[in-house]
């Protein structure tokens, strides 16, 4: 009997690409859910309000802030596409590639926060990143 044809691309390990692919989208919103909770929380005088004391003040500009609600809903977005990914690989092979998400947050915060780069910053996360490579190949 003649096997069915693959519809998607083959990668060295068996996934589906398309699982590879909802794992990089889910590291990628969670990656962009903490710019945009940062940028959320960096506005509307949150900062001072928590750094006064004032918590019911504090709570009620977070909660009303729509980045701030942007960011929550991204990373809600996130975990639902994550559970799809969970549902069709083991946790073990598919956990490492959140370590993809320090590398992208870096340099988001970098690219559009104006975040400082330092040696150890890079180098801390390339290794996480390389880290990442290795369990991935290592199936």
């Amino acid at each position: 009997m003649p096997e069915p044809a693959r519809e998607e691309a083959e990668l060295p390990h068996p996934m589906r690409l398309s699982t590879l692919l909802f794992i990089l989208a889910s590291v990628a919103m969670s990656a962009a859910a903490q710019i945009v909770l940062k940028l959320g929380m960096n506005g509307a005088n949150i900062g001072p309000s928590l750094g006064g004391r004032r918590w019911g003040e504090a709570a009620w500009l977070v909660v009303t802030n729509p980045l701030v609600g942007a960011g929550l809903a991204l990373y809600f977005l996130a975990a639902i596409v994550w559970l799809l990914v969970l549902s069709r690989v083991e946790v073990s092979f598919a956990f490492p590639f959140v370590g993809i998400g320090f590398v992208l947050t870096m340099l988001m915060g970098w690219l559009l926060l104006g975040d400082s780069l330092s040696l150890a910053r890079v180098a801390g996360t390339l290794l996480i990143a390389s880290g990442v490579v290795l369990i991935a190949r290592g199936g």
